[in-house]
């Protein structure tokens, strides 16, 4: 019987749903005043940039962890995801864009079975079935307007999940330093966003507000959770960890009504409800 995680993993999943779950409003902001590639390279690159602050402040090593395996993860977790992300916030609304890129943990949980080895019982199944019925009730009726953005955000959530996956695969193969690893992933990540900013130039208006929301998500968004997330995957079985972190989107949904004004209609707000009844469900 393996051991019961430690309170400070589930201190730190709160921490994560909380800066994670604005980071989708940030995103929002952010991509009124500039292209979704600059707000995607810039905030990683910020991210990136104090990671290795930390790395070189904290006297840790600066060695590269596997260039191939740290690679393949960059880019499945950091331009992936990121880009993926952004472009179905600005394609789309923030909560709803949220939700759907939390496809993630239905995602890690099938593809954890085959390559980690981590089957689904029981009350998993449950939770599942229960998050899988909440964000159908989200998404559902398709509307062909909003369907590329809807797709972005499932193909987001697709990318999140096989690096949740490869995380786990590359920590058992290789004896690496978690914050070292998810630095040099940021970096191999963030380079092709960066080359593509620079192929795709496009105006930048600075206000205060997008300075601020860029702030946001450099620091909380990049570079404190993605720390957040390595130490709870490296806790929790990859599915597990995926699922509780559907704590994330609810976050998302509640911030991008209060602050942007994105009303969920009934049919999503009983998708919401049994969103979290399968968080209860999954605490069990």
């Amino acid at each position: 019987m393996s051991p019961r995680p430690s309170p400070v993993v589930y201190v730190a999943l709160v921490v994560l749903a909380l800066v994670w779950g604005y980071t989708w409003v940030a995103i929002k902001i952010g991509t009124a005043y500039a292209s979704p590639l600059f707000v995607a390279s810039a905030r990683l690159a910020v991210a990136t940039l104090i990671l290795f602050a930390v790395l070189a402040l904290t006297r840790r090593s600066l060695r590269p962890p596997p260039f191939v395996p740290t690679l393949v993860l960059g880019l499945l977790q950091t331009t992936g995801w990121t880009l993926l992300q952004t472009l179905a916030v600005a394609r789309g609304g923030a909560g709803k864009s949220a939700v759907l890129g939390y496809t993630m943990p239905f995602w890690a949980a099938l593809l954890a079975w085959p390559f980690l080895g981590e089957r689904i019982t029981g009350v998993r199944w449950v939770a599942l079935a229960l998050a899988a019925a909440g964000l159908a009730l989200v998404v559902a009726p398709l509307d062909a307007r909003s369907f590329p953005a809807d797709a972005l955000a499932v193909l987001a959530g697709l990318s999140w999940a096989a690096s949740a996956v490869y995380a786990k695969r590359l920590r058992k193969r290789h004896d690496v330093e978690l914050l070292s690893l998810t630095t040099w992933q940021l970096l191999w990540g963030t380079l092709p966003l960066v080359v593509l900013t620079l192929a795709f130039p496009a105006p930048i208006r600075w206000t205060p507000e997008f300075i601020a929301a860029m702030a946001f998500m450099s620091v909380g968004g990049g570079a404190l959770g993605w720390f957040l997330w390595m130490f709870i995957l490296s806790r929790l079985p990859a599915g597990v960890a995926g699922i509780a972190s559907l704590a994330t989107p609810v976050v998302g949904v509640a911030a991008a009504a209060l602050q942007l004004h994105e009303i969920p209609g009934p049919a999503e707000l009983l998708g919401m409800a049994l969103i979290l009844a399968a968080l209860v469900v999954n605490s069990l």
